[in-house]
C-alpha cells in the first residue's frame, strides 16, 4: 500500500515546541512498548508561520529531503499543485508570538490556519483527516464551527492535549459506567495554557461515568486568595471542594512539596499551603457543575505539586479513586509518544481514536473559567456547553 502523505501546518519548529515534540516523531519514531517505532507514512510538506531563533525548519528539511518547506498553507497541502496532494494534515498552533487579549487568552492562529485548510478541501473536492493540537481555539464559536465543518465535510478530526492518553501511575482508569458525584485535579500551571490539560485529563475519566456525557451547565472561577477561602470552605456545597479528593489529590503526587524542608512527603496543612503557592504562581481554581449533576473542581497550585493528579468519589461504597498523569521529563517529553500514536491512527483509518466531543467541551469550559475570572469571578451559566456524547469503552492511555 502507499505510505500516507502527511503535511504539517505549525506556528514555529525549534526546541520544545509541541511541532517539534510531534513532527519529529512522524521524522524519527519513538519509543513504543519496548521498540522504536517509525510511522509508517511520511511527512511531506511543512508550513511554519514563525521562524524564531533556534528554528528547526530548515534544518530538518535537510536532513529529511522527502519534507519539503512551503511558503502559504495552501501550498503545503497541495505541494505547490492546484488540488489536494496529501493524505492527512498536522495542526499544531501552539508556541510563537502572538497578541494576548485582555482576558489572558493568547491568540493562537488554530482557527485561521484551520479555515486555510478547509478552503483546500473545499477547492479539491475531498478532504482528508486533520489532528488540531491542544485546545481548538481560544473562541467558542470558532471552535463549534470547526466540529460542524469537520462533520458537514466528513473527515476525520481528532484534538487535544496529551495528557488523556500518556501513561498513568496507578496504570488504571475510571470503572466504565461508575457513577460519580465528584472529581478533582490537582496541576501546575495557569490559564488559557496549562487549565486545557487539566480539563482534558479530567474529561478522559469522567466521561466514562453512567450514562455518558451530558455537558456542563455552570462554571465559577477563583483565583489568588479566594482558592484558600474556598479550601478552607470544607466541601462543595460551602463553595468549596472534598477535602478528601484533594489528599488523595496530593497523595497521588510524585512532586508534592513537603511541609516542612527534610521531610518526605509530608503532607501540608490548609495553613502551610498557599506559602508553598510563592509567585509568580498563582493559584487558581475551576468549580463548575456538569448536567447531571457531576461537581468538578481543577486547581492550579504550582508550587505545592509540579504534575497532575485526578481524584473522584464513586457513589456505590462512596469509593474514591484516584491516580497521577504520568509526564517524563522536560528534556524528551515522552508523553507525546502516545498521543503521536493515535493521530497516526486517526491518519490511517480516517476515525478518530478520541471524541472530537472531548475537546470541543474542554475547549469551553476552558474559555468560561477564563471568562469567569475577566468577570470578577462570577458564576456563569454555561447552557451552550450542552455537549453530549458516549465514550468508547476501550480505555485510550498507554497502560503498557
Amino acid at each position: 500500500m502507499k505510505r500516507p502523505r502527511i503535511a504539517a501546518v505549525v506556528t514555529e519548529y525549534r526546541r520544545y515546541s509541541h511541532a517539534q515534540h510531534i513532527v519529529d516523531r512522524f521524522l524519527m519514531g519513538y519509543g513504543n512498548n519496548g521498540r522504536h517505532h517509525r510511522p509508517e507514512m511520511d511527512v511531506v510538506s511543512l508550513y511554519t508561520d514563525q521562524t524564531p531563533d533556534g528554528e528547526l525548519a530548515s534544518e530538518r528539511a535537510k536532513a529529511f529531503p522527502q519534507m519539503k518547506i512551503y511558503p502559504t498553507i495552501a501550498e503545503a497541502l497541495t505541494r505547490g499543485g492546484e488540488k489536494l496532494a496529501v493524505d492527512g494534515v498536522l495542526l499544531i498552533g501552539e508556541h510563537g508570538r502572538y497578541p494576548t487579549n485582555e482576558k489572558g487568552q493568547r491568540l493562537y492562529p488554530r482557527y485561521e490556519f484551520f479555515q486555510k485548510i478547509v478552503e483546500v478541501f473545499r477547492n479539491s473536492g475531498r478532504s482528508v483527516p486533520v489532528f488540531n493540537d491542544k485546545h481548538l481555539s481560544w473562541n467558542w464559536d470558532w471552535a463549534r464551527e470547526m466540529v460542524d465543518t469537520a462533520k458537514e465535510l466528513e473527515f476525520g478530526f481528532m484534538a487535544g492535549s496529551s495528557l488523556p492518553v500518556t501513561r498513568r501511575m496507578p496504570a488504571i482508569d475510571l470503572p466504565f459506567g461508575a457513577e460519580v458525584e465528584e472529581a478533582i485535579c490537582v496541576a501546575v500551571g495557569g490559564v488559557d495554557g496549562y487549565d486545557i490539560h487539566a480539563l482534558e485529563a479530567i474529561q478522559s475519566m469522567v466521561e466514562r461515568r453512567r450514562g455518558g456525557e451530558v455537558g456542563v451547565v455552570e462554571m465559577r472561577a477563583v483565583a489568588d486568595d479566594a482558592v484558600w477561602d474556598a479550601m478552607r470552605a470544607g466541601s462543595w456545597d460551602q463553595g468549596g471542594w472534598d477535602p478528601e479528593l484533594f489528599h488523595a489529590c496530593l497523595c497521588r503526587s510524585q512532586s508534592l512539596t513537603p511541609a516542612k524542608p527534610g521531610f518526605n512527603h509530608v503532607l501540608p496543612t490548609a495553613e502551610q499551603i498557599p506559602a508553598l503557592v510563592k509567585k509568580p504562581n498563582r493559584p487558581i481554581c475551576y468549580r463548575y457543575r456538569h448536567g447531571d449533576g457531576l461537581k468538578v473542581t481543577m486547581l492550579l497550585l504550582e508550587g505545592l505539586v509540579h504534575d497532575f493528579s485526578f481524584a473522584a468519589r464513586l457513589k456505590r461504597g462512596r469509593d474514591i479513586f484516584s491516580t497521577m498523569v504520568h509526564l517524563p521529563p522536560r528534556e524528551v517529553c515522552n508523553f507525546f509518544s502516545p498521543l503521536t500514536h493515535h493521530v497516526e491512527q486517526l491518519f490511517l483509518t480516517g476515525v478518530s481514536p478520541i471524541p472530537i466531543e472531548r475537546n470541543l467541551l474542554t475547549t469551553g469550559v476552558t474559555a468560561a473559567g477564563v471568562e469567569s475570572l475577566w468577570l470578577g469571578r462570577k458564576r456563569i451559566d454555561t447552557p451552550h456547553l450542552n455537549v453530549a456524547y458516549k465514550p468508547r469503552r476501550e480505555s485510550t492511555f498507554w497502560n503498557w
